[in-house]
């Protein structure tokens, strides 16, 4: 078949899709019944609906057929973090903040330009942090569970540079990597940035299914996993600590790199042991302070076995040279002198009364979540299609996203993730109303 041939039917769809002759939901022939149609072989028939997915105008559903996606929904809600306007609530994305943060900034900003090492601010750092800097954050991480020596300590510019610090040094681009069927959205750009091959594990129970994980191995050159123990975004979950043990033994018997984010984990309290000490030797313990302290404050730190620190350092060296001097000073001043675990403390209470008030506000819907987490899962009943429910709930001025930045299944579950740590609480309660009524009305419709 010519490729003019080919290319004009791309273009035909995608311009009743744009333009409204296809409307979002509707569904379209199979790839069989579009072969027929046109006169095309299956395989063009399959390219044809495989560009218009990439194109984000449509979504394979496995088991269902393609679909016309809501083409008003911006592209990457959920990835990448778009300007909305004045009077949209904002429940796509967490910064979580408590009373009182601006005056201890001001005051902290005030104590460091009064010590005597401001002209130190000024100059370059080694790259993985002073050392007396990774001295404090060693002691941070003891009360996380992860007991490490400073020199097994880098400071890097928040939890995000440390992943992608990590892919860069300590993997290549067609490695495999195990991840959950759910998972966070930054990995997935790191994923595609570096060329990493990513393989789902489904969830089952408080995390993913080890059964799967070991079958993968066996079948397929697994370098490493990525893996959210303690609250999982988007899902909440926190993993047992049986589980842990096990998917430790798999790492061991496979040689699989551990990269544990632990971005949220301070919300989770009396968690089981990190991976990051029941496995120190091959686990990298990936953290910063964006949540717990704020997002504006980017530093972050990694806990890794000491062997491969030296490349740590490398990819610190080729990326930001060194961790940001005065950030890294102010959330240091933090972490030492107790402001740090009293914040930490706050958001875990704010974090569970904004829980339970998404718990109690969307009933009888089902959500999932953890019970101190600043964000909850919505499932939607069948035949209910999530790019809808968003795109108006965006014409109610409320802005959520759904499964889809988190999914790294062929199709994604049609599903709202909510993040409830970015607005006052009477706004986030009359958002939710909103979230609860569109979400009910869709569902009845279909």
């Amino acid at each position: 078949m010519p490729r003019s041939r080919y290319k004009e039917l791309v273009d035909r769809f995608a311009t009743d899709i744009r333009s409204g002759r296809l409307r979002p939901g509707t569904q379209l022939p199979t790839h069989r019944q579009l072969a027929a149609a046109e006169g095309l072989a299956l395989v063009t028939a399959s390219r044809v609906y495989a560009e218009l997915g990439a194109m984000g105008l449509t979504s394979g559903e496995t088991g269902r057929g393609t679909f016309v996606k809501e083409t008003a929904l911006p592209r990457g809600q959920g990835i990448d973090q778009f300007a909305v306007a004045a009077d949209v609530v904002d429940l796509n994305f967490n910064y979580p903040s408590v009373a009182g943060q601006g005056d201890l900034l001001r005051q902290a900003l005030r104590q460091l330009a009064a010590s005597g090492d401001v002209d130190s601010f000024l100059r370059y750092q080694p790259h993985g942090g002073r050392p007396q800097d990774r001295n404090i954050v060693g002691r941070h991480l003891r009360t996380r569970g992860v007991a490490v020596p400073a020199d097994r300590v880098l400071l890097v510019d928040g939890a995000q540079h440390g992943l992608a610090v990590t892919a860069m040094a300590l993997l290549k681009p067609g490695d495999v990597v195990a991840v959950d069927a759910l998972t966070y959205p930054g990995f997935k750009v790191l994923a595609d940035g570096f060329r990493l091959e990513l393989l789902p594990l489904p969830a089952a129970g408080d995390g993913p299914d080890l059964n799967v994980l070991e079958t993968l191995c066996k079948r397929r050159p697994v370098r490493a996993v990525y893996t959210m123990p303690t609250l999982h975004n988007p899902l909440g979950w926190v993993m047992s600590a049986n589980r842990r043990r096990n998917l430790v033994s798999i790492a061991r018997k496979h040689d699989l790199v551990l990269i544990e984010d632990a971005a949220y984990a301070f919300l989770a309290a009396d968690a089981p042991a990190p991976l990051a000490a029941l496995a120190p030797e091959r686990t990298i313990y990936v953290s910063g302070v964006s949540k717990s302290i704020a997002t504006g404050l980017r530093v972050g730190f990694l806990a890794a076995p000491g062997e491969v620190v030296p490349k740590l350092e490398r990819a610190i060296r080729a990326t930001t040279w060194n961790s940001p001097a005065l950030m890294t000073a102010l959330a240091c001043r933090w972490l030492e002198d107790g402001t740090a675990a009293r914040l930490e403390a706050e958001k875990r209470k704010d974090a569970a009364r904004r829980q339970a008030l998404a718990t109690k506000l969307l009933q009888p819907l089902r959500t999932v979540g953890h019970p101190s987490s600043y964000f909850c899962w919505l499932p939607l009943t069948e035949g209910a299609r999530a790019d809808r429910v968003a795109t108006a709930l965006m014409q109610e001025h409320v802005s959520v996203s759904t499964a889809e930045p988190y999914c790294t299944t062929p199709s994604a579950p049609h599903a709202l993730r909510l993040a409830l740590g970015s607005v006052e609480l009477d706004t986030l309660a009359r958002a939710l109303s909103r979230v609860r009524k569109i979400s009910m009305d869709h569902m009845a419709v279909a």
